[in-house]
């Protein structure tokens, strides 16, 4: 059993990385079709109209990626108890059909609640790359995660 990612376990500075996953033409377009209908995201005939040049995903596909492979990765008795938001969401590079990517992330600081004695707030700086180690996306979410006792 994973040891349990409370708020003191986190040390500023450290990182993880989190898996891989090959992105597919048939799942950009599904997820276009449902949440993203542009046509460079729907057809790569869309796309090369565009200066994408081809069927590229929706940024907010590759954020669904990026967040499946963090939950996927966590420890299996995690103390996270969700996040507030996140900052400075960018995306950086496209992903067309066949990148794999991956998610680092980084603790940038953290901070114990003053109205909640139990939980705290850590805040990260998360990296989505693609197989070439571009990085294609990036966002700086907050997290909120159990203190113990």
């Amino acid at each position: 059993m994973s040891k349990p990612n409370y708020f003191e376990d986190i040390e500023v500075g450290s990182f993880e990385e989190f898996g891989s996953y090959q992105v597919s033409a048939e799942e950009i377009i599904e997820f276009a079709s449902k949440y993203d209908p542009q046509p460079f995201h729907l057809s790569e005939e869309g796309g090369k109209q565009t200066h994408f040049g081809g069927l590229v995903a929706s940024g907010w596909h590759t954020g669904s990626i990026a967040m499946r492979l963090i939950c996927d990765n966590m420890p299996a008795q995690s103390a996270s108890l969700g996040s507030p938001g996140l900052d400075e969401l960018r995306w950086l590079k496209p992903v067309f059909p066949g990148d794999v990517l991956r998610v680092r992330s980084t603790t940038m600081d953290k901070r114990e609640s003053r109205s909640r004695p139990d939980m705290g707030s850590v805040f990260l700086h998360n990296e989505v790359f693609n197989q070439n180690d571009e990085v294609v996306m990036s966002f700086k979410p907050i997290v909120l995660f159990k203190r113990r006792g």
